[in-house]
């Protein structure tokens, strides 16, 4: 029996991602999440996007493929494994280590991933012909819905994508091709009853299941937030300093998890469960320096150390006030309103109210000032 030209492209392509260290592949049409464009919009209308605006402004080319590229005809969406090889919660009962998601814990997926798509994208325009297009998360594509169509997992109630092979670690990138495949059948949800992912969450993001708040969600909040972090979350933060993993860690799925095999998303001992009070030193060099090629290093090091005070707050660890206190001179008004909030939560209430006697009385900054005023008054109660 002669095999079609589809299925060698097939072969090929599942080759070329083993080869390349992908844990799956699948495939789906640009027509296949047909649910999407209003579930963004309703995500969008309720404002759960918080500053995101670029989701907002991309709606329509991020809810449906065709409107980012007209010429694509089918999808390939690869998942590459990045599995932790321990609980990653097991480090938020250390007050004095900060806690990092596991995928920031070594180098930045988007460069170890979007190399190897296109090298897999180059053979199959080789073999092909036509055109393809690269894709991983940088770029208005739906890759979670996506990899639903494509039978790689389903969207749990914590809305990542959620796999029986692979649990809750996997990355995720698209290759959009002008080729005709044979899609695969999407998977089905497997959730049940389960609610663990929703009742494990520190500040409650999730008003309902399958639906996120990103306002409330940590990794927003330490992220994508460039502002301060409401008063109303610090405390529930904990030592988390980038990003949470506590939804993901909850499923039961990840009995079928296994450790990542790729040894740039391993994690850097270093980064494991660093010690607050050496990062509460890095200046915007030693912070360039320590997390390069790192995914934390594009939110800055005046964030990053806005994180830390946070965590150094809930801490109860007094030995770090000096450092705090250090801080209250940085150039940043993010860090030293975060300093501020920190020492409010490691210095006894005498001690607190004579600093805020001096130190604020020389705050120029609006915010700042706000800080010292909020600070002195959860004080005082």
């Amino acid at each position: 029996m002669r095999t079609s030209t589809s299925e060698t492209l097939r072969a090929l392509i599942e080759a070329e991602a083993r080869r390349a260290g992908f844990e799956a592949v699948a495939v789906t049409r640009p027509d296949a999440i047909p649910l999407a464009p209003a579930r963004l919009a309703e995500f969008v209308s309720d404002r759960f996007h918080g500053s995101m605006e670029w989701i907002a402004e991309t709606l329509q080319r991020r809810a449906e493929p065709s409107a980012l590229w007209p010429e694509v005809r089918s999808i390939i969406v690869l998942a590459m494994n990045y599995g932790p090889d321990r609980d990653p919660r097991d480090v938020l009962a250390k007050s004095d280590r900060g806690a990092i998601s596991v995928y920031a814990q070594n180098r930045d997926y988007h460069d170890v991933m979007k190399g190897r798509l296109k090298n897999i994208a180059g053979k199959i325009v080789a073999k092909a012909g036509g055109d393809v297009k690269v894709f991983v998360d940088t770029a208005p594509v739906m890759e979670k819905p996506l990899a639903e169509a494509a039978g790689l997992g389903w969207q749990g109630k914590h809305t990542n994508l959620v796999s029986r092979a692979h649990g809750s670690w996997l990355f995720l990138g698209t290759i959009f091709t002008t080729a005709e495949l044979e899609p695969d059948k999407p998977e089905i949800d497997h959730c049940g009853s389960c609610r663990a992912c929703l009742d494990v969450c520190p500040t409650d993001a999730f008003p309902a299941p399958y639906r996120l708040d990103a306002r409330r969600c940590i990794s927003y909040l330490t992220i994508e937030n460039k502002g301060a972090i409401p008063r109303e979350f610090r405390e529930a933060i904990g030592n988390r300093i980038y990003g949470c993993d506590d939804c993901l860690a909850a499923c039961p799925w990840n009995k079928f998890a296994r450790a990542a095999s790729e040894a740039k998303l391993a994690a850097r001992t270093d980064l494991r469960e660093p010690p607050l009070s050496e990062l509460l030193l890095l200046d915007d060099a030693g912070f360039r320096s320590f997390f390069s090629g790192s995914p934390i290093k594009r939110i800055g090091r005046d964030r990053f150390i806005r994180n830390v005070l946070i965590a150094a707050g809930n801490s109860g660890d007094a030995s770090l006030s000096p450092i705090a206190r250090r801080l209250l001179g940085d150039a940043s008004p993010l860090v030293r309103g975060a300093a501020i909030w920190a020492l409010s939560r490691l210095l006894s209430k005498g001690e607190f109210g004579s600093l805020a006697a001096t130190a604020a009385k020389t705050e120029t900054d609006a915010t700042v000032r706000e800080e010292w005023l909020g600070a002195l008054a959860m004080k005082a109660d």
